[in-house]
């Protein structure tokens, strides 16, 4: 048995791109879809996770 070697930002990108075509597909029937976050506390690495969220939806077109 071999191993096979996975590329985790190849295959991010790949469904990042596919999240960003089925956005616009939805934005060219009128909805737009988005998140929303609830943040509780003051963690900052839980400030860190939602500002990376935030940052991905802006790019896959969600509103955020």
């Amino acid at each position: 048995m071999t191993a096979i070697r996975i590329d985790g930002n190849v295959l991010a990108e790949k469904v990042r791109g596919r999240i960003a075509a089925d956005v616009a597909a939805l934005k060219a029937r009128g909805i737009t879809p988005g998140l929303a976050v609830v943040l509780v506390g003051e963690d900052p690495a839980s400030q860190v996770y939602v500002r990376n969220k935030v940052k991905a939806c802006h790019d896959a077109g969600l509103h955020s």
